[in-house]
């Protein structure tokens, strides 16, 4: 009984420290965006210990490719569409991903290559900023 408050303890602080970093002042502003995201390549972080690679080209498309974590064996491995800044979050679609649905995203700086991210429909985590494209 003790173990399994002090485990829920624990797990409350870290929710609640990840919700006040995230909603800290270290949001990105559209600038902000279009120079720290746009023309490189961005990691997300993954469930299963890896990284998704999205490329954000500076022409407006985003794409996308994820053989390397064994996606083709569930969805179609690898994406393009386009991305766009609107109200100080970073908004994509992609063609067959999401069945093309739209989505945007709050953007935290976390560190010098590393920022937090939320989706639109409240979806959270994180990524790794990369080499310019």
């Amino acid at each position: 009984m003790v173990l399994q408050r002090v485990f829920a303890g624990v797990m409350a602080l870290a929710l609640m420290a990840g919700t006040a970093h995230a909603t800290g002042s270290g949001r990105y502003k559209s600038a902000e965006i279009r120079e720290g995201i746009i023309g490189k390549r961005i990691f997300l972080a993954t469930p299963m210990g890896g990284e998704f690679p999205l490329n954000y080209r500076k022409n407006g498309v985003v794409d996308g490719d994820g053989e390397a974590l064994g996606l083709g064996r569930f969805v179609k491995p690898n994406d393009t569409g386009k991305w766009w800044i609107a109200d100080d979050q970073l908004c994509q679609r992609f063609t067959t991903w999401y069945k093309g649905t739209p989505m945007c995203f709050e953007l935290y700086k976390t560190g010098d290559k590393s920022l937090n991210w939320i989706r639109d429909n409240g979806q959270k985590g994180t990524a790794r900023i990369g080499q310019s494209l």
